[in-house]
């Protein structure tokens, strides 16, 4: 049975509290993904920062050409991850309404991955196109 692990992204890039906003959104930007999780110096997950978090301070601050805000002024706390054990079947059938699209991988208290529901869709849609391989 397909893992978390076998489709999450490894060693994803990580975001610290005391940056800036500005290298943040570059971080994120250049990582393709639409967030990244925020870690302390032992990688231990602490919070999450998305494109959707930063677009409200970016109008304000690029409006005045000036920020001071780091990222734990705008991570949310607490974000939901997931195992890299997990089955992805087992992951996907946790997907509702509501829930983030890109979750940090947790193993031993510390970020080894990213997985997205784009990833998960993708695994199973390759599942289901293996059962019609005769």
């Amino acid at each position: 049975m397909l893992k978390i692990e076998d489709v999450m992204l490894n060693n994803p890039p990580l975001l610290f509290c005391e940056q800036g906003l500005s290298v943040a959104v570059d971080m994120i930007l250049n990582s393709g993904y639409i967030g990244l999780p925020v870690v302390d110096a032992e990688k231990h997950l602490i919070g999450f920062l998305s494109e959707q978090d930063c677009i409200k301070v970016l109008v304000s601050d690029s409006y005045h050409c000036d920020s001071h805000t780091l990222v734990k002024d705008i991570m949310r706390e607490n974000p939901l991850w997931v195992s890299p054990h997990l089955s992805v079947l087992e992951f996907a059938q946790s997907l509702g309404k509501g829930k983030p699209k890109i979750f940090p991988v947790v193993e031993d208290n510390h970020v080894v991955g990213l997985v997205t529901r784009a990833q998960v869709m993708k695994s199973l849609s390759q599942s289901l196109q293996s059962c019609r391989v005769t």
